[in-house]
C-alpha cells in the first residue's frame, strides 16, 4: 500500500510540473530560512553553558542612583570579592576582573597591540574551571606580575617552545611571567581574554574602599545555594561595609535610609551567568550582549516565513480541487476509504517536502556566509552530528503533514455522486479560507516591511542627528603612550601639514569604549553633606585644542586658551551639568568643588575646585539609547593616549599614508592603530545595523514565498477561467478591463492585510523604539509606503498571468464549445 501511494504521488507531481516546482520552490526557501534561524537561535542559547556547574555562577549587578546619575551596572566595590564567601556560607568562591582597555606586548622587540587581556583574581579557575594545558589552577595567578595565557596566544607568541616560566612585556615597561596556558575560550561565551593578568600586582585591588566600584564580580554557589537567600543579604552587608564609609564622607546623618529618603539608591543583586548574553544590557559589560526578545521575534520569523511557504501549498492543493474531484470519485466508488485518500494525498505532501528539505540543505550552505556575516556569528551546518539528521527527517515529516493535513481531508470529503454528476460544489468555505491563508502571507511580509524600514528610519536618524559635535573628517590615532615623552612633537608634526585642521590628545571621546571617569562635586557655597547637593559628574581631560577639533559649541564663556594661566584650574561644564549644578545667576566665574585624595584617602574636609569659564553646548558621548549626562572638561597634562586630528583632505588614504609614516619616525617598532570617528560612533550601532539588514533579508524571503504562491494562484485562476475570459473578448471587453478583473480579487486580499498589519507593525516597532531616548517617530509615510510596496509587488505578481490571459486568442478557449 505504502509503495503504491508513493508512486501515484511520484506520477502526480510529474504530471504538473508547474505547481509542483511552485510547491517545492517555494518550501525550499522557507526551510532554508527557518534551519538559518534555528541554527542561529540554538547558538545563542547555547551561551556559557559549556562552563562547569554555570548554573551555580552569578554575576553581581548593582544599581546605584546617587548626585543625579543613575548607574545600573555590573561593577561593585574591590573588597567584595573577598569579602563575600568569609561572609556569606552560600557562596563558594569568588573571582574579580579590572579592565584597563587594550595593552602593547612583546616578548623581545616588536610590540603587538592585544585587546582581550584583563586583570582576574586569582581564584578565576575556581569559579569558571576553563581547562589549563598547562599551570596548577591552585597557583596560576597567586603572585603579582604573573599571568595566564590561551593556548593561540602562546602558539602566537612562543611557537614550538614551552611558554610556561617565560616572560612578555606589557606596555614597554611591565614583565609578566607565564604561569598557566589554558584552553582557547569557546565563541560562545559572554567574554574572551587571552591574557589573564594576576590581580595580586594590581595596587587598585588592595584598596579596601567600599564606596568606589570598578571591579567585575562573580561567585560560585555551594551546591542547593539560593541565591534569592543570598539576595537579601546584601542590606547588611552594605550597611556593615559602605554606611560607616558615608558618615565618614558626609556626616553622621550619612546613612543608606537618608540616602534613599532623597531620591538615593544603593543596591546589590546577583545575575545568573546563563542570563548575561540574553537578558543584561548594563553598564559595564564585557562586550555586547544581544536580547533574548530578539531570539523570540527571529524563532516567531522562521515559523512564520515555514508557515507562508505551507500555505502556497494548501492553497493550491485545495484550489486545484476540481482538477482532482473526478480521481476522488472514481476512487471511492471503486472501493477506497476515505483514510486510503487522506494517506494518499498526505504522502504527496510529504514526498513534496523531503524533496523541499533535500534542496534547502545547500541553499543553507550557500546562504550561510552571508548570513554569519550579517549577523556576525560563525555558525556552521552540524554534519558531524547525527541528530541534524533525525531532526531533519522529523522536520520534513512535520512540515508535509502541516502542510498537507487541510488539503488531505478536504479532498477526500468530495461525494462521488455529486462529482460524478458533474456537479462539485466547492462552496464558499475553501474560497474563504485560500484568502484568508494569502491575507495571513501577506500581512506578515507587510509586517517586516515595515520592521525593516523602522530601523533603517532610527539608523538614518541617528547619523543625521545634531549630535553636539562633528564626526566628519576625524582620524583617531591610539596608543599615543607608546610615544613616551614625544607625544607632542608627534601631534605638532602632523599638524604641520596643510591637510590638517587641527589636532588633540585626549582618550576621553564622544563614542563608547573611550575613557569614562566620574566623581561627585557640588557648587561652593552649598551643604556637600546634604546629598542632594552632589552632582555626580563626568570628569573629561583634556588639552587646549579638544573643543576645536570636535567642532563643540560653546554657549556661554569662552575656551580654553593658552594666554590665561588661570585655566590650569579652570572648567567647561555641559548644558546638563549646568543645570544639575542649579547655579544662582550666571555659571561663568562660578566654582565647583570636590573631595581631594584618592580612593581609601577621600576626605570631606580636604577640598580641590575649578572655575567655570564656559558652557558647551549638550553633546551625545554614549549610545541614543541614553540621556545625555553631566560632563565636566578641564586641562591635564596626561589626557591619556588617543590623539584625534580633524582633516580637510578628500584622499584619506593620503591623510593615513603621512600619519603613519610621522608615527614611524617617532615610534619605530609600535603598532600604527588608527580609526574614524565617524566609523566609532557608528559601530555603537552595529547591532542596530545588523538587525536592519536581516530583517530586509527575511522580508525579501518572505515576499517571495508569498510572491510564488499568488503568481501559481493567479495562473490556476486564469486557467480556470480561460473560456470566460474568451466569452468576454467576443461580447467586446477590452485586455486592460480583463486584466484589471483578474487582479483586483488579490489586491483587495493585499489591502486587507495590509489594514490587519499596520496596528500589529506600529505597535511593535514603537515597543523596540522606547528604548532610545532619542528616537525618529514613525510617520504614516512608513505604513504607507509599505502597503503600496507590497500592493505593486502583488500587482506584478499577478499582472504576467493576467495579461497572458487576456491576450489569449478567444477562438482557442472557445473552439470546442
Amino acid at each position: 500500500m505504502l509503495k503504491n501511494h508513493l508512486l501515484i504521488a511520484i506520477r502526480n507531481l510529474k504530471k504538473h510540473k508547474f505547481y509542483s516546482l511552485i510547491n517545492i520552490l517555494g518550501l525550499s526557501v522557507g526551510v532554508a530560512v527557518c534551519m538559518i534561524i534555528c541554527l542561529f537561535v540554538i547558538h545563542e542559547l547555547s551561551y556559557d553553558k559549556h562552563f562547569k556547574n554555570a548554573d551555580r555562577i552569578y554575576r553581581v549587578h548593582s544599581d546605584i542612583v546617587f548626585g543625579g546619575n543613575h548607574w545600573d551596572m555590573v561593577y561593585a566595590p574591590a573588597p567584595m570579592a573577598a569579602a563575600m564567601p568569609e561572609e556569606f556560607p552560600e557562596v563558594e568562591s569568588a573571582v574579580h576582573f579590572r579592565q584597563r582597555g587594550s595593552y602593547l606586548v612583546k616578548r623581545e622587540d616588536q610590540n603587538i597591540k592585544e585587546d582581550h587581556v584583563i586583570w582576574a583574581g586569582k581564584d578565576f579557575f575556581k569559579v569558571f574551571e576553563v581547562p589549563l594545558i598547562a599551570g596548577n589552577a591552585e597557583g596560576v595567578l597567586a603572585e603579582p606580575n604573573t599571568m595566564a595565557i590561551s593556548r593561540t596566544i602562546a602558539e602566537k607568541y612562543f611557537p614550538g617552545e614551552n611558554a610556561i616560566g617565560q616572560s612578555l612585556i606589557l606596555d614597554n615597561q611591565d614583565n609578566f611571567r607565564i604561569t598557566g596556558i589554558y584552553e582557547d575560550i569557546p565563541e560562545n561565551t559572554h567574554f574572551h581574554f587571552d591574557f589573564l593578568l594576576s590581580m595580586e600586582g594590581l595596587e587598585e585591588a588592595k584598596r579596601t574602599t567600599w564606596l568606589s566600584n570598578n571591579f567585575q564580580t562573580y561567585i560560585k554557589l555551594r551546591e542547593g545555594a539560593d541565591p534569592e537567600a543570598l539576595n537579601a543579604k546584601f542590606p547588611a552587608m552594605i550597611k556593615t561595609h559602605m554606611e560607616p564609609e558615608l558618615s565618614q564622607i558626609f556626616g553622621e546623618g550619612a546613612t543608606v535610609e537618608a540616602m534613599t529618603s532623597n531620591g538615593g539608591k544603593l543596591e546589590f543583586d546577583v545575575q545568573p551567568l546563563l542570563d548575561i548574553h540574553l537578558k543584561s544590557d548594563y553598564m559595564g559589560e564585557f562586550e555586547p550582549n544581544f536580547n533574548i526578545t530578539y531570539v523570540y521575534l527571529f524563532v516567531a520569523i522562521a515559523l512564520f516565513i515555514l508557515v507562508i511557504a505551507c500555505i502556497n501549498f494548501m492553497n493550491l492543493s485545495t484550489a486545484r480541487s476540481s482538477n482532482r474531484a473526478k480521481e476522488v470519485g472514481i476512487r471511492k466508488v471503486m472501493g477506497s476509504y476515505r483514510a486510503h485518500l487522506i494517506r494518499q494525498f498526505l504522502m504527496e505532501s510529504i514526498l513534496l517536502s523531503l524533496i523541499s528539505f533535500l534542496i534547502a540543505i545547500p541553499l543553507v550552505a550557500l546562504l550561510l556566509p552571508i548570513f554569519n556575516d550579517l549577523a556576525g556569528r560563525s555558525l556552521e551546518i552540524p554534519f558531524s552530528q547525527w541528530d541534524f539528521y533525525g531532526i531533519l527527517i522529523l522536520g520534513a515529516l512535520g512540515t508535509g503533514i502541516l502542510a498537507g493535513t487541510y488539503p488531505s481531508f478536504f479532498l477526500s470529503a468530495f461525494k462521488p455522486v455529486s462529482i460524478l454528476k458533474g456537479q462539485v460544489a466547492l462552496g464558499m468555505k475553501s474560497g474563504l479560507i485560500r484568502s484568508s491563508l494569502v491575507v495571513f502571507q501577506f500581512a506578515i511580509s507587510i509586517i517586516l516591511i515595515i520592521a525593516t524600514i523602522a530601523v533603517f528610519n532610527q539608523l538614518n536618524y541617528i547619523q543625521s542627528k545634531k549630535i553636539g559635535f562633528n564626526k566628519e573628517q576625524v582620524i583617531t590615532v591610539e596608543d599615543i603612550y607608546a610615544l613616551g615623552e614625544q607625544a607632542e612633537t608627534f601631534k605638532a608634526d602632523v599638524l604641520a601639514n596643510s591637510m590638517m585642521e587641527s589636532g588633540t590628545i585626549s582618550g576621553y571621546l564622544p563614542v563608547s569604549g573611550t575613557w569614562r571617569s566620574d566623581t561627585p562635586w557640588w557648587a561652593e557655597g552649598k551643604d556637600p553633606k546634604q546629598t542632594e547637593n552632589l552632582v555626580s559628574i563626568q570628569n573629561w581631560q583634556v588639552d587646549y585644542d579638544y573643543i576645536k577639533t570636535l567642532d563643540m559649541k560653546i554657549l556661554q564663556g569662552r575656551d580654553f586658551s593658552v594666554d590665561f594661566p588661570s585655566d590650569s584650574n579652570a572648567v567647561i561644564l555641559n548644558e546638563t551639568a549646568v543645570k544639575n549644578f542649579n547655579f544662582v545667576g550666571d555659571p561663568i566665574g562660578q566654582r565647583i568643588l570636590t573631595m581631594a585624595g584618592d580612593g581609601d584617602e577621600l576626605n570631606l574636609e580636604d577640598q580641590i575646585g575649578r572655575t567655570v569659564v564656559g558652557v558647551v553646548e549638550n553633546f551625545h558621548f554614549e549610545s541614543l539609547k541614553e540621556n545625555i549626562g553631566a560632563v565636566m572638561i578641564f586641562l591635564s597634562d596626561n589626557p591619556r593616549g588617543i590623539a584625534s586630528f580633524r582633516f580637510h583632505s578628500e584622499n584619506t588614504d593620503e591623510v593615513v599614508a603621512f600619519i603613519e609614516a610621522k608615527w614611524n619616525q617617532l615610534a619605530p617598532g609600535q603598532p600604527f592603530t588608527y580609526s574614524f570617528l565617524d566609523d566609532r560612533f557608528g559601530e555603537m550601532y552595529a547591532a542596530e545595523t545588523r538587525l536592519g539588514k536581516v530583517f530586509g533579508i527575511f522580508a525579501g524571503f518572505a515576499i517571495l514565498i508569498a510572491c510564488l504562491g499568488l503568481f501559481a494562484l493567479t495562473a490556476f485562476t486564469a486557467e480556470q477561467r480561460t473560456k470566460e475570459i474568451g466569452i468576454r473578448k467576443v461580447l467586446g471587453s477590452s485586455i486592460g478591463s480583463i486584466i484589471v478583473l483578474l487582479s483586483k480579487e488579490f489586491a483587495k486580499l493585499v489591502l486587507i492585510a495590509f489594514a490587519i498589519a499596520t496596528p500589529v507593525a506600529w505597535w511593535a516597532m514603537n515597543r523596540w523604539l522606547a528604548d532610545y531616548q532619542f528616537r525618529q517617530d514613525l510617520g504614516w509615510r512608513v505604513f504607507l509606503g509599505a502597503g503600496a510596496f507590497a500592493v505593486l509587488v502583488a500587482l506584478v505578481t499577478t499582472s504576467y498571468q493576467s495579461v497572458k490571459a487576456a491576450t489569449a486568442n478567444p477562438v482557442n478557449s472557445l473552439k470546442s464549445e
